[in-house]
């Protein structure tokens, strides 16, 4: 009968991912054996028994199979998190097409153990008698240092070393002679760094209302019966979605499992923490970008120890080592930060899914905006559907929001980036000493050809999104490569006012100074928050009234809520609506609505001005009434008749290279092989195309497109194509393949 071999890592040592050993599965062990099971294998030249993890199982040795050493054993005692964290990684591999390495790396995200920081304590080892002659004594000598030090240690026998060394006045040669002679001794134990530097403060508990008692009534009622499901919650802004959050978690950790909750790094703010960590205490614990490699492997650590039973954070959170996992919670779910821009290339939503199906855990979902393809499963049945359609504070109602048309600006004379209603309700906020948030919509941003007379952007043709301006004055379509020469002149109304579209944060601050010189002005975007706290410090000056105008990107309208912000004002919607992207419109309606959001949430009303150049493009015109089913109802249509996901899976694959020559040839050849086997009827397939920057870092990029409905096709061909490119090396050897799945 032939062998099978396992691929083991040793100790799950994070330090080693790049490294695993070969092993023979013994007969009676091959059925029991799978990717992810903890087995006991003889390592090293003592063959002392180790514990180790199956990462991968081949009939092919990778050397010689005579020095193939046996697997020991299966170890019994419960599967560990690290153990289901691999079997994940598995499936994300062949989900989503990986190595099982660059898997791993996603899963178990510290590579390795950082110094642990340590907390020094001095204690006594002498009685009060003998404390007392020692002081004297000291005295006697005039030794000032261990005056100080024994009188303190009269008070208490035990402190800590920091004061000794900062307050105290001790250096280590005071304390050394001491320890030697018996008097103290100098004791430490490993901490946990804690990123949560705050005073614990008790959350007042609200009082939910009728919307958001259903929610958790049906919740509780489905976890109590063993029910684990999946819930997506559309909730307007400012519906009270955390509150209900914060409930269905205190039912799960009542019960003895642990909770992951995934938020957006943009809108994972200091204010956001706080209301987690006020109900909850120390038992949260959070992960985002900006903590040191030793305060992330320390809160790993604590998960994985379960000394905490809540981790927020963004993407990453999501693998957090919890053993007892039972519920995951993704909040403002539509956001684009939720899919990997590295290989494997998932989103947090399906991982997230997997996982919990996985662990037995309940998964919820929420957005104000939700995406296209969770909504389509909610109503496909997939996820129970819940709706909150009133904002929890009963003074508290959606802001007034006026939709300004900026070519009748233009044509009546006004080139300012302001409205004139904006500046008049401006003028207005400001002598009222009420705040404005001024809003930049350049997410996505790219550069398209827009004409200011007429507000058309010059678009494709074949796709229905927008060319994108190269250096070189050429138009071009980054999905199916339609080009054309920029042209002088507008095609649709002959105007020349047409040029590229663009304007900064920094740009607008400048104007919004000139033209309001008594503002105290404060502008929040990737320059301004560079630094560790950059997003807190400015968003708490902002709350403490430090600022009456917050002019910022995207990241000003995740989920804050400033009561005296009464004006809203968004200077170019336009900006991601003309993005070359099949989600612009998708995109915009959700900025905008959550834009419109900030405005008016407490007693106060509010008012928001969308300034356009297509203020009758649908997802403006929904955006403005808040009506998310008109604008779902709209995009699907267009999704459906350009067969783009979610009517339809789509299979992106990136081919790149530093010789042109070769890139062109082998992306041809593949894309002919795709159309060979994937007969017309079935697949639809773009490309290749140049990727929308063709070339970076001297690599050049080019870009296949496959759709089909079934995504269990498109995975088969991305086999299929993997294939082709192992069983002809000379086309491949100098071409790296990325996939991805939307």
């Amino acid at each position: 009968m032939s062998e099978t071999y396992a691929r083991i890592i040793i100790d799950i040592s994070h330090e080693k991912v790049d490294r695993t050993f070969d092993y023979r599965i013994p007969q009676h062990l091959r059925q029991e054996i799978t990717v992810g099971t903890r087995v006991l294998i003889p390592f090293g030249k003592g063959n002392t028994m180790r514990k180790g993890y199956v990462v991968g199982i081949t009939a092919k040795a990778s050397y010689d199979p005579d020095k193939i050493k046996e697997i020991g054993g299966i170890v019994t005692d419960g599967v560990s998190a690290e153990s289901r964290l691999i079997t994940l990684a598995w499936w994300l591999k062949e989900q989503y097409g990986s190595t099982m390495n660059q898997a791993l790396k996603t899963v178990l995200p510290i590579k390795q153990k950082v110094k642990p920081k340590e907390k020094k304590i001095i204690r006594s080892l002498l009685n009060r008698e003998q404390l007392s002659n020692a002081l004297k004594e000291a005295e006697k000598k005039s030794y000032k240092a261990r005056v100080r030090l024994f009188f303190a240690l009269l008070d208490n026998p035990v402190i800590p070393y920091e004061i000794a060394v900062n307050q105290m006045n001790l250096s280590a040669s005071a304390i050394k002679p001491l320890i030697e002679k018996g008097d103290i001794c100098l004791e430490s134990e490993e901490i946990y760094r804690n990123p949560i530097q705050i005073e614990s403060q008790e959350e007042k508990r609200l009082r939910l209302n009728p919307g958001q008692q259903i929610i958790v009534d049906s919740f509780n009622r489905d976890y109590s019966e063993g029910k684990r499901d999946t819930y997506l919650i559309h909730g307007i802004t400012g519906s009270g979605k955390t509150e209900v959050y914060m409930e269905l978690i205190q039912r799960v950790i009542e019960d003895d499992r642990q909770v992951i909750v995934l938020i957006p790094e943009i809108a994972l703010t200091y204010q956001t923490v706080m209301r987690f960590y006020g109900r909850f205490g120390n038992r949260v614990s959070i992960i985002n970008s900006r903590l040191s490699a030793g305060e992330r492997f320390d809160q790993f650590e604590r998960a994985k120890n379960g000394d905490i039973d809540i981790m927020i954070g963004p993407r990453s959170a999501l693998f957090t080592p919890f053993s007892r996992l039972g519920l995951i919670l993704i909040d403002e779910e539509h956001e684009g930060a939720y899919k990997s821009e590295t290989v494997p290339r998932y989103h947090a939503r399906e991982v997230a899914g997997k996982r919990a199906q996985m662990e037995g855990a309940s998964l919820v979902l929420g957005s104000a905006t939700p995406s296209l393809e969770a909504y389509t499963k909610a109503l496909r049945g997939e996820y129970q559907l819940f709706r909150l359609t009133e904002r929890a504070k009963k003074d508290s109602s959606l802001a007034e929001v006026s939709v300004v048309d900026l070519r009748q600006e233009l044509k009546d004379g006004n080139k300012s980036i302001f409205s004139r209603k904006l500046q008049m309700l401006m003028e207005e906020r400001l002598r009222k000493k009420e705040q404005i948030m001024l809003f930049i919509n350049r997410r996505g941003y790219a550069n398209f050809v827009s004409c200011r007379s007429c507000g058309e952007a010059i678009r494709c043709p074949h796709c229905d999104v927008t060319l994108t301006l190269h250096n070189n004055s050429r138009l071009v379509c980054h999905y199916c490569g339609h080009t054309i020469p920029m042209p002088s002149k507008c095609p649709s109304c002959s105007s020349p006012y047409i040029a590229n579209f663009g304007v900064g944060t920094q740009k607008i601050e400048q104007m919004t100074k000139k033209m309001f010189p008594q503002a105290r002005i404060l502008r929040m975007d990737l320059d301004t928050t560079k630094g560790k706290g950059g997003h807190e410090a400015i968003l708490s000056a902002f709350a403490e009234h430090e600022g009456d105008i917050l002019i910022g990107t995207q990241m000003i309208v995740k989920g804050h809520d400033f009561p005296d912000v009464t004006l809203v004002g968004v200077l170019a919607a336009d900006l991601s609506l003309n993005t070359p992207d099949y989600r612009s419109g998708e995109r915009t309606f959700q900025l905008l609505t959550q834009a419109a959001g900030r405005a008016g949430r407490d007693a106060k009303a509010g008012d928001v001005i969308i300034q356009t150049y297509s203020p009758d493009h649908y997802s403006i015109v929904t955006a403005a009434s808040q009506d998310y089913e008109a604008f779902y109802r709209q995009e699907m249509a267009f999704r459906r008749l350009m067969k783009y996901p979610p009517a339809s899976g789509l299979l992106t694959i990136q081919f790149s290279s530093r010789n042109e020559s070769v890139l062109t040839e082998t992306a041809a050849a593949a894309g002919a092989f795709a159309t060979a086997i994937g007969e017309p009827e079935q697949v639809q397939l773009i490309g290749p195309v140049e990727a929308s920057v063709y070339k970076i870092n001297d690599i050049y990029r080019k870009i296949l497109y496959l759709k089909q409905e079934n995504y269990d096709i498109l995975i088969k061909i991305r086999d299929q194509i993997d294939g082709f490119s192992e069983n002809h090396p000379e086309l491949f050897e100098q071409v790296l393949i990325q996939y991805d799945f939307s």
